[in-house]
């Protein structure tokens, strides 16, 4: 039931539209009007079974005659044949399509105006009109019926509406039923309306058109100086109270109808329209007019937002900056925490003191060894911690033969050095994790400490919006059929521009989206993120400055022959900068055991990295927490950092075989360097950096591969002939070469990552 009245609602407004825009004209010579609305409104998707009798019926109303009837059953023909066929093969109609539609549509109308004589210059200038109304109906109905009011306007589409009210007004002028004016019922309502949503600008701005749709139809100015002072006087009175507009255009109706006597006559059934449409504008609730004034809002520049954005901006910066301080206070705390390690010399004086005292104490021959002989006893005894110290133990073999006959405690002697020195090992290795784990947390706080000075720098310049630029883009994005409801625009800092989108979500894939938005901006704008906007339907779009490069990559691996698990393992992530990481790691051996380690070296290699640390607070970490476990397991890391922006490779190596870069004009062969990760507490990266160039190639492999070419320059060779540009097929003839160097046979694991720069 509820459908079918809005069916019906919906047919008498179509009727009614048809009706008034019948009797709009240009100088009571030219009728453009109803019939290019009629192919508009299918255009924008309103059914097509409505519209046509609708239109035949206003038709009708305004001029009932044979004539009239089959100039609008030719028109309404003209549509629905290829209306329907593009339905049938389930294929849009282009807009073209639809202006040829329309001018085939006016044949009989044309024929009609030649036998009565109408000057073919008339008529040409009567189709060109309603193809021009038409344009600028379907650009006003496209947003209004398709998008929603969820879309504000963009500068175009507010001038088609305009040109829309124009015409409007014109049918307007001449609907008049005894003396009540539906032009002064519709024009008292919709300047109360734009007042109240827009401005009193607007306002003004509404009436003036209006007045002119009217003078247009009738060549008379009759309506220009009314309007105008109801818009100048609700403008006068507004307020939050709605009611005090409306007794001002009440008030200034009444002295252009009693004082200045504007019209021709004037009594209660002429004030009745403004009566009518005051009321009307008072009981309609508040919200509606909020959401009708979103779609003619142009934005402004937002300043309030756009300072608060930035005064926030200051003090997050404060704030990182504040944090940054006290992690480097933390940092500064936990390396006076460190013990410093103690010498040979002090050890051998410690234990040596500890024997003296639990071996010799209460021996009788004490005084006659430690003072008679005291140089050579003392000699002795750090021999004697020596030895124990680097074998592990001492036995009756290593004591001088004048010791072991003079002395009658030898046997717990030697116990009491084997245990004196099994303990000290014990308690310097816990020592030594207990301080590799506090330079390990200084380490990391004066990472953070970092990384918080950068996000402060990050975040400290003012952000420099650009009003203009975001109004072209939401006018030109509308143009190409991409309803845009918010746009920001800004300079992140010298080399790159952001900006931010709030469109449709069937909107984000097209291909004008970026064309669009660079074109505007000067710049080859790229997107680098999309996420579900507040509002259903709406996805918002970030876009910034493209980088000067960008990469693919391919990756090929080869488990050692007989075994079923790789230790190789290698990692490729996109980090903030335009920067992307890739990596090898190659843990001792091959199998399970092997890939274990090779995964926690390159998984907590890939963490930092992502979060932003530098390359030597990275590897320096990790190095610290696999020494740690003291397993005798270790791996190789091989990373190469490519920064977009700038074209610069950082090559980061421990214990990794040599990297190479492959270019137009030869091949760069980049030695390993540096120990394994793991090894030793204090291992120290090797970091190269390469320009590169358009086209170069970057070969990271796992040493499997290196040892198969027998040397760096055999190797170099062999990429100088790869004569393929997709890295995935480079990769692959890299490990199928390196094969069959060893007769097929996979000696070791075998992984080969190859990064092409464009």
């Amino acid at each position: 039931m509820k459908t079918k009245l809005f069916f019906f609602a919906q047919f008498l407004a179509y009727i009614i539209l048809f009706y008034v825009l019948n009797l709009a004209s240009v100088a009571g010579l030219i009728y453009p009007f109803s019939f290019a609305m009629l192919f508009a409104l299918a255009w924008a998707n309103q059914k097509v079974w409505l519209l046509s009798p609708a239109y035949l019926i206003a038709a009708l109303a305004s001029q009932f005659s044979l004539q009239n009837a089959i100039c609008a059953l030719v028109t309404i023909f003209a549509l629905v044949l290829p209306y329907y066929v593009h339905v049938l093969c389930k294929k849009g109609m282009k807009k073209w399509e639809l202006f040829l539609a329309l001018s085939i549509s006016q044949t009989a109308n044309i024929c009609f105006q030649a036998l009565g004589g109408v000057s073919p210059a008339l008529i040409v200038v009567s189709i060109v009109t309603a193809l021009a109304f038409c344009y600028c109906a379907t650009t006003i109905f496209e947003p209004l019926l398709i998008r929603g009011t969820a879309f504000k306007f963009s500068s175009f589409e507010i001038v088609c509406a305009c040109i829309l009210l124009v015409a409007f007004s014109s049918g307007l002028s001449n609907f008049n039923i005894a003396n009540f004016s539906f032009l002064k019922l519709f024009a008292c309502f919709l300047i109360l309306a734009f007042i109240y949503t827009c401005s009193a600008r607007t306002g003004l701005f509404v009436a003036s058109l209006m007045a002119f749709g009217s003078m247009i139809a009738s060549n008379n100015p009759l309506y220009f100086a009314p309007l105008m002072l109801w818009a100048l006087f609700a403008s006068i009175f507004t307020t939050k109270n709605r009611i005090f507009s409306v007794i001002g255009l009440v008030a200034s109706e009444l002295l252009c109808g009693f004082y200045f006597n504007l019209y021709y006559s004037f009594g209660l059934i002429e004030i009745l329209p403004v009566l009518i449409s005051c009321l009307f504008f008072y009981a309609l609730p508040s919200k509606w007019y909020q959401e009708v004034g979103a779609l003619f809002s142009s934005g402004g520049q937002k300043i309030a937002v756009k300072n608060l954005i930035n005064r926030n901006r200051e003090m997050l910066c404060r704030r990182l900056d504040n944090l940054s301080q006290v992690f480097f206070e933390m940092n500064s705390v936990f390396k006076k925490l460190i013990k410093t390690e103690m010498s040979p010399e002090q050890v051998k004086e410690m234990l040596y003191n500890e024997l003296r005292m639990s071996i010799c104490k209460n021996c009788p021959e004490e005084k006659h060894c430690h003072r008679t002989f005291s140089n050579d006893t003392r000699q002795v005894f750090e021999e004697l911690i020596t030895i124990a110290l680097e074998k592990g133990k001492i036995t009756i073999l290593d004591l001088p033969s004048y010791l072991s006959s003079r002395c009658g405690k030898a046997n717990m002697l030697i116990s009491q050095i084997n245990t004196l020195t099994s303990q000290y090992k014990s308690y310097s290795q816990l020592v030594g994790n207990v301080d590799t784990s506090k330079m390990l947390i200084s380490d990391q706080l004066a990472g953070v400490a970092g990384l918080m000075k950068d996000l402060s720098k990050e975040v400290q310049p003012i952000l420099s919006f650009d009003g203009r630029k975001e109004t072209e883009i939401i006018d030109e994005l509308a143009f190409n059929n991409i309803a845009c409801t918010d746009a920001v625009v800004y300079d992140k800092n010298a080399r790159t521009m952001m900006a931010s989108l709030v469109v449709r979500d069937e909107d984000v894939t097209k291909t004008k989206l970026q064309s669009v938005v660079s074109k505007i901006c000067g710049n080859n704008m790229a997107i680098f993120e999309t996420y579900p906007s507040s509002k259903a339907g709406l996805t918002t779009v970030n876009l910034k400055t493209a980088p000067r490069f960008d990469c693919i990559f391919g990756i090929a691996q080869q488990n050692k022959s007989g075994s079923s698990q790789s230790g190789d393992c290698h990692s490729v992530e996109r980090l903030d900068g335009d920067k992307f990481m890739f990596a090898i790691c190659d843990g001792m051996g091959s199998g399970a055991q092997a890939k274990e380690k090779s995964e926690t070296a390159i998984g907590l290699v890939e963490n930092f990295y992502k979060a932003g640390f530098d390359n030597e607070i990275i590897l320096s970490s990790v190095n610290k927490l696999l020494n740690l476990e003291k397993d005798e397991m270790f791996s190789t890391i091989d990373i190469c950092v490519v920064d977009l922006k700038s074209g610069i490779a950082d090559f980061v190596k421990m214990g990794a075989t040599s990297s190479f870069v492959r270019s137009q004009d030869g091949c760069k062969v980049l030695e390993s360097g540096a120990l394994p990760i793991g090894v030793i507490q204090d291992a120290q990266p090797l970091v190269k950096k390469v320009v590169l160039s358009e086209k170069d190639f970057i070969v990271l492999s796992s040493d499997g591969v290196n040892d198969a070419f027998g040397s760096d320059n055999d190797y170099r060779d062999f990429l100088l002939t790869i004569k393929t540009t997709n890295p995935q097929e480079f990769a692959k003839c890299v490990i199928d070469r390196a094969l069959a160097n060893n007769n097929g046979y996979a000696v070791d694991d075998m992984t080969c990552l190859v990064v092409k720069i464009f």
